[in-house]
């Protein structure tokens, strides 16, 4: 709500000023009476909306920047996140000693296509996807799809940035100097 404030209050002086100028024009073409005002008390009104017109396609304008140098920051962080995760598969499928069939295979799996998608994809039968998708799985230490899936989300969402170690790797040891 605090990020709307600014677009609220921007829209709260445009709508006022143009209702200033369009009533003012709508009385004269109708012919409502109203009260005499000065002609300085006038023309400071006029002044004033003007300015506020003026200051809201102003502000407007920069919260637009704004906006879109945003919009320009969230896009590149989903390149790296993008890049990040293509890597990070990489990596694990290099790691797990994947053929390159397997490394399509499991890419294919992770994209959440069926056997059958892959199968057609890959110009194979059923048969050689699920052997394909058992030796992924093994080799990855994991009994199924979500499961392979789960460790590359728990990777990217590690706060300090480091990869999981293996499974079947030792954990290091850290011995702290008192």
């Amino acid at each position: 709500m605090r990020r709307a404030a600014p677009f609220i209050a921007i829209f709260v002086i445009q709508v006022l000023c143009a209702f200033f100028f369009v009533s003012d024009i709508l009385s004269s073409m109708i012919g409502f009476q109203t009260a005499p005002i000065s002609w300085e008390m006038r023309e400071l009104l006029e002044i004033g909306a003007a300015f506020g017109l003026i200051l809201g396609v102003g502000l407007g304008g920069w919260m637009l920047l704004g906006a879109l140098r945003g919009r320009t920051r969230a896009e590149e962080r989903l390149r790296r996140a993008s890049g990040a995760f293509a890597d990070l598969l990489q990596e694990r499928f290099t790691e797990w000693g994947l053929t390159p069939s397997e490394k399509d295979v499991a890419l294919f799996a992770i994209k959440g296509m069926s056997t059958a998608e892959i199968a057609a994809m890959r110009s194979t039968s059923e048969g050689t996807v699920k052997a394909q998708t058992n030796a992924i799985y093994r080799k990855a230490g994991v009994s199924g799809r979500s499961q392979l899936l789960a460790l590359f989300i728990e990777d990217l969402m590690r706060d300090d940035g480091a990869v999981r170690p293996m499974p079947d790797q030792p954990q290091p040891v850290v011995v702290s100097a008192k």
